[in-house]
């Protein structure tokens, strides 16, 4: 099968590294020789531990695959590579993938051979275990099991699915914590770097679920990371165990070293795979544009493709509801519903469609449902209550894929980071707590940590963007939040988020006629291209305080801006444009009076001009935002 990957260079490259510094201690270092990776074998047990820049990352910490088995250092090779590849779609055009591995090959107490990969990039190192190729014969345990013993005064961030992420929790806390059982995890190590742990590639573990994080049984201030599987093959391979490492959050959200550890695209031909912004209706249910009320039903549907069609919006995501019963191989349309007339329009109109589908009311069988969503015309599907289980993942990805379907996992789905890469399909996930998901609000803060913990996982849906802050809080809508007044933001930062979280598909939640009343702000997400990016830049970044991130497309930029509850001014440096070059900007700005509260919608836009040695200083207010969109002057 031929692989969509483009190798712009491929160098295996002789290092220096030194491989044994003592009887049972292998040292490997990082390109840039600024990573360190000991690893020590004392007893048939191992350890690790981690140096980034002369700053310790990681204290020795035990590694671990069967349960009281030893695992024996029988020989050790080591290899380097540097090559460039390009994503189907992504944060990045292209992608240096530069490491250096070392390879530990193991004697174990089953009396099977494995072998320890060690890959090192500058920014960042991941673990695996891979089989030798010879069978384990009857059923066996395998469980990858890695500790983390973090220096002293670090600061832990939990990811806890849908709720707001856990932390600062002091090293010294985490005994005492009840730990959700899922990464990401972020740690501030208290000398100004920080860290994350997560894992890559569990597509290709076939056999292996999400690993899940707890204490360690000897020290409850350490923390274990699990992936357990059952394995009578021949060939197997555990996840990647991944930590990135860099001076602020922002730093591990750009770092390519998660996807340089999936494996390269299963496809033979991606090109159908079309990133992009949907419409979405689900929130916009019992809003009045005049006479006319948004519900579940052929005019709503129609009424946002046009919309979609008008503004630079690639599909729309019919949710829920649209059918009423499902069968073997079938789905009953709900009676308001006329999906042909939906389909032809959009259609006409340019507009792909993406229809919702979870088991509640009736199983249609993942082998019947997808030629049948492909049958009534559908672009892809929002897949929904199926929780964190891999197996369903990668079959329902490769099954969307062979029916030329995106999919879009809902409701604490499987993270599964790095599999855009590999099946470039799974265009989106709602690994986060969505915009009012569950009729739940969601605070700024709670959007500054999600930002900056859940995401580093891969592209979210977290459906940002409401403009009718006033209607949806004063509970003008049928799926709002349950307690009034409780969606605390501001339209300008909305918009901003709508950059600032990157995924695949776009969600945007709020009815077209109050995008409409602000077209003037729209025109920022309007001008957005489809989810495929140049380059991707964090200027500012601190966890549950302000991040601003910068995305090219061609020769423009768009800046986007949060800050939390204090609001204050932001210093943005455009020292990532092209010298010499004028540039026309247009700010999309808080006024003066608002606030996340009191004056939620209340926003200005204004025309300028920035150079490559600017620096913007924007005032955000309270919860607020801030955007920008430059573009080369334009003469005539």
């Amino acid at each position: 099968m031929q692989r969509f990957f483009t190798a712009v260079a491929v160098v295996a490259l002789a290092f220096n590294a030194t491989l044994t510094t003592a009887a049972g201690e292998h040292v490997i270092k990082s390109p840039d020789e600024k990573t360190r990776l000991e690893i020590t074998s004392d007893a048939g047990r191992l350890s690790y531990s981690v140096t980034w820049g002369g700053h310790k990352i990681l204290l020795p910490s035990q590694l671990s695959l069967f349960d009281a088995e030893k695992l024996e250092i029988r020989s050790a090779t080591t290899h380097e590579a540097d090559r460039e590849w390009k994503p189907v779609w992504g944060q990045f055009r292209q992608v240096r993938d530069h490491f250096r591995e070392l390879t530990l090959h193991l004697n174990t107490g089953t009396g099977a051979a494995v072998k320890l990969q060690c890959r090192l990039f500058n920014d960042g190192i991941g673990l695996r275990f891979v089989s030798d190729g010879k069978t384990l014969g009857a059923l066996t345990n395998v469980n990858f099991r890695s500790e983390y013993r973090w220096p002293e005064k670090s600061e832990l961030y939990f990811a806890r699915g849908e709720k707001e992420p856990a932390g600062p929790i002091s090293s010294k806390e985490l005994a005492r914590e009840n730990l959700p059982g899922s990464v990401p995890v972020v740690v501030a190590t208290g000398d100004g770097t920080f860290a994350a742990l997560l894992e890559s590639d569990l597509y290709s573990a076939r056999e292996f679920s999400a690993m899940q994080l707890g204490h360690a049984a000897s020290d409850a201030a350490v923390l274990v990371a699990q992936s357990a599987a059952q394995i009578n093959t021949a060939a197997w391979q555990t996840p990647w165990r991944v930590l990135l490492f860099g001076r602020s959050p922002g730093d591990l959200l750009v770092s390519a070293t998660p996807l340089n550890l999936a494996a390269e695209c299963r496809l033979p031909d991606p090109s159908w795979i079309k990133p992009g912004k949907t419409m979405w209706d689900w929130r916009a249910h019992g809003y009045k544009a005049g006479e006319f009320q948004y519900g579940i039903n052929t005019a709503s549907y129609l009424r946002f493709i046009h919309f979609a069609a008008s503004n630079n919006v690639q599909y729309f995501l019919i949710d829920d509801l649209w059918f009423k019963r499902a069968s073997a191989g079938h789905l009953d349309a709900s009676p308001e519903v006329d999906v042909p007339e939906i389909m032809r329009v959009a259609r006409e109109r340019g507009v792909k469609v993406l229809l919702y589908y979870d088991r509640n009311k009736g199983d249609v069988g993942d082998e019947a449902l997808f030629p049948l969503l492909s049958s009534l015309g559908a672009a892809g599907t929002k897949y929904g209550f199926m929780g964190n289980k891999a197996e369903f993942t990668r079959t329902a990805i490769e099954l969307a894929a062979r029916h030329h379907l995106l999919i879009d996992f809902h409701d604490s789905p499987c993270p599964m980071t790095g599999v855009e890469r590999t099946m470039p399909n799974a265009i989106t996930r709602e690994y986060c707590h969505a915009q009012q998901d569950s009729r739940r609000a969601f605070s700024p803060t709670s959007f500054l940590k999600m930002a900056m913990v859940n995401a580093l996982t891969g592209p979210l849906d977290q459906a940002n963007g409401s403009f009718g802050l006033n209607g949806i809080n004063a509970g003008e809508r049928q799926r709002g939040p349950k307690a009034r007044n409780s969606y605390n933001s501001t339209v300008v930062s909305e918009a901003a988020r709508v950059l600032v979280i990157f995924s695949g598909l776009i969600s945007l939640p709020d009815a077209p006629e109050e995008y409409a009343k602000k077209a003037d702000l729209f025109e920022f997400i309007r001008r957005l291209p489809p989810a495929t990016w140049d380059d991707t830049k964090i200027i500012n970044s601190q966890i549950g305080k302000c991040i601003t991130t910068a995305r090219r497309s061609g020769d423009e930029w768009f800046v986007g801006s949060v800050i939390n509850e204090t609001g204050g001014e932001l210093q943005i440096p455009l020292d990532f444009l092209t010298p010499g070059v004028n540039y026309d900007a247009t700010f999309y700005e808080d006024a003066p009076d608002s606030h996340y509260i009191n004056n939620r919608e209340a926003y200005r836009v204004r025309q300028g001009s920035v150079t490559q040695t600017d620096t913007l200083k924007p005032k955000l207010a309270p919860g607020g935002g801030h955007c920008v969109w430059i573009r080369p002057r334009t003469t005539f």
